[in-house]
């Protein structure tokens, strides 16, 4: 073997012992920043004191897909699974809630500070009527809205609320791109603040 060639093979051997090196750190980067981003997610949602629980859901965050279907202003039909892919907020309000009223502004600046393609936020409101909904909200809505109606006249929660184990309103849903219930809020969140956008703009942020 010629002193050329020798000197080739070094290199390329020490070429490879670098390579490999650069890969293991590399890795070893991905997993200390995979994590980190984790752990950014989970402080920014449990600083809104989340519910670890649902009467109808058990544990979460679930495993399992959630779905439903509700009427828009237009007639139309809405599934929530027509979002798969997205982060979808869901909020549970009606016309007569007064604590509604109240946390409305915060969602509505929510909404707007965090519209992207990736990102939709859903009210669903338990009324019997669309005329009661547009009274409540007289310059109509940054958000979509759709329709849940009770079951009953002796029922003041609509029937998709009564589903997702509602006994008051407002309460509040994040659902994953999967599908899956990831937080579940028990009454009224300033959605304006800071630590909610966080939280919901790193859910937005997962691949």
């Amino acid at each position: 073997m010629s002193r050329s060639q020798t000197v080739f093979i070094r290199q390329l051997i020490a070429g490879v012992i670098v390579g490999a090196a650069c890969l293991v750190v590399a890795m070893k980067y991905a997993m200390l920043i995979e994590p980190a981003a984790a752990r950014e997610v989970k402080a920014a949602c449990n600083g809104l004191r989340p519910s670890a629980t649902n009467p109808n859901f058990g544990s979460l965050p679930s495993t399992a897909p959630v779905d439903f279907t509700a009427q828009d202003h237009t007639g139309k039909m809405v599934k929530l699974s027509d979002y798969r892919g997205k982060v979808v907020f869901v909020n549970f309000w009606a016309s007569w809630c007064n604590v509604c009223k109240s946390e409305k502004p915060g969602l509505v600046d929510m909404t707007r500070d965090l519209a992207n393609d990736d990102f939709v936020v859903l009210t669903l409101a338990s009324d019997s009527e669309w005329q009661k909904v547009k009274s409540a909200l007289p310059d109509g809505a940054a958000f979509d809205v759709l329709l849940d109606p009770p079951q009953s006249e002796d029922d003041n929660l609509g029937a998709i609320a009564r589903r997702f184990g509602l006994t008051a309103v407002p309460e509040s849903f994040v659902i994953d791109r999967r599908g899956h219930i990831r937080y579940y809020f028990i009454n009224k969140r300033d959605w304006h603040s800071d630590v909610a956008e966080t939280c919901l703009q790193a859910l937005v942020d997962e691949t």
